[in-house]
């Protein structure tokens, strides 16, 4: 969980009041670095049957790239809009946000076209045997593509790989109330929080009888299926990023005690982890996740992915140090110069996190497809990854490019 420091004054206020004119301005490397960590496990994460995968966080615990992605884009959140609602106004804020709600809906809607096309291609050819279509889940869209044209725009239909950008734009939709309530009160924004996470949790609601009032989009008509990431869930963790960079919640101290629990209860996970059952054997483990899914549930974000977490962003903040001192690699030795070639690769990547979650979820489907057809021996499988890892650096570079508008810069 990161924190950044700015040169202005802080004006004097009440705990339990939003300060508007505290907010960062500046981005801190740390935020980049761990945001552009998380795209690179998440193009591994959606490569089908790529061994690269029994490293991700996801492996080893309950939370994953997921939650990395979603806190961060919080965090960045903060500081891209947080500025406008503190010197402008509350009005020019939620304009602000509204137009990155319409990018991110067309980067989904894009998305799922540039996919969509690419697997129609592959099966058009006939030669090979699986359906790429298929693969996805796609048929629907295919068969009754009158209906489901209306029922993607208007994101009533939502296939699995495709409702990350839809969850991310409801919960974008969600700040001005946020940053509304925090004007009146931060405990009502607290309140908010747990309140919407609490009628977002089937787990809690089924027993009560309440099963009625779960909050949840329908992912598509002809079911009752709803959006695999509830946005009314998600916003927990979104939103625990957005309250830290406003200064909203008071960042941890650094202190060994507070970093060795955190270690005690990453640690503890493991046993229930895919790799501790698959790889241990831990059958009481197992058992134990059939009996409390609702703790762990990804979809509607169980409390469980929440406390793995913080516990993996206070490790996360504490090895970065201070502003992120201790990535920055000190001496001219070798190693230190390629750790230094690869952090700025890294927080590049991060910068540009949009263009290159969109990119990635295309080019994932494509590394899969060529794994089917030429092979997945350690080598193929290593190589297909990097390939995929420069190209996520190249779309970087390259969307960071064109928001520089250089043909804007005067010439001599």
């Amino acid at each position: 969980m990161t924190t950044v420091t700015t040169n202005s004054p802080q004006p004097q206020a009440s705990p339990s009041v939003a300060v508007a004119g505290v907010v960062p301005t500046v981005r801190d490397p740390r935020l980049d670095f761990y945001r552009g960590l998380a795209m690179f496990i998440i193009l591994a994460a959606h490569t089908p049957r790529n061994f690269f995968t029994s490293w991700i966080p996801a492996r080893w615990g309950f939370s994953d790239a997921t939650e990395i992605f979603v806190f961060c884009s919080g965090m960045a959140s903060a500081i891209a809009f947080g500025k406008v609602y503190a010197e402008r106004s509350w009005f020019l804020g939620t304009a602000r946000v509204a137009f990155r709600v319409w990018q991110v809906y067309w980067a989904h809607i894009g998305l799922f076209f540039a996919v969509a096309m690419t697997m129609a291609a592959i099966d058009s050819t006939e030669l090979f045997d699986k359906s790429y279509i298929g693969s996805l889940n796609l048929w629907p869209f295919f068969k009754n593509t009158q209906d489901q044209l209306i029922g993607l725009m208007t994101l009533s239909y939502v296939p699995n790989y495709f409702d990350i950008l839809p969850m991310y734009l409801v919960i974008l939709a969600m700040m001005p109330i946020v940053v509304g309530l925090s004007r009146v009160h931060l405990g009502l924004v607290f309140m908010f929080m747990a309140v919407v996470w609490v009628f977002a949790q089937r787990s809690i609601l089924e027993p009560l009888g309440l099963i009625d009032w779960h909050l949840g989009f329908g992912a598509e008509p002809w079911s009752e299926r709803k959006w695999f990431f509830n946005p009314f869930g998600w916003q927990l963790v979104f939103f625990t990023g957005f309250a830290f960079m406003r200064g909203w919640l008071p960042k941890p101290p650094v202190h060994w005690i507070v970093a060795t629990i955190a270690g005690v209860i990453v640690i503890a996970n493991i046993p229930f982890s895919n790799i501790g059952m698959r790889e241990f054997g831990f059958d009481w483990a197992r058992d134990w996740r059939i009996a409390n899914r609702g703790l762990i549930n990804k979809s509607d974000f169980g409390i469980l992915r929440y406390v793995h977490f913080l516990s993996l962003a206070y490790l996360g903040w504490y090895v970065a140090g201070e502003k992120g001192a201790n990535l920055v690699a000190r001496g001219t030795n070798l190693l230190a110069q390629i750790w230094r070639i690869l952090l700025t690769l890294i927080v590049k990547v991060g910068q540009q996190s949009l263009a290159v979650f969109v990119f990635s979820m295309w080019f994932a489907r494509l590394i899969g497809f060529t794994y089917d057809n030429i092979g997945r021996d350690t080598t193929t499988v290593v190589i297909g990854n990097f390939i995929g890892f420069a190209a996520l650096i190249a779309v970087a570079y390259g969307a960071g490019w064109f928001k520089s508008q250089p043909w804007r810069a005067r010439r001599g």
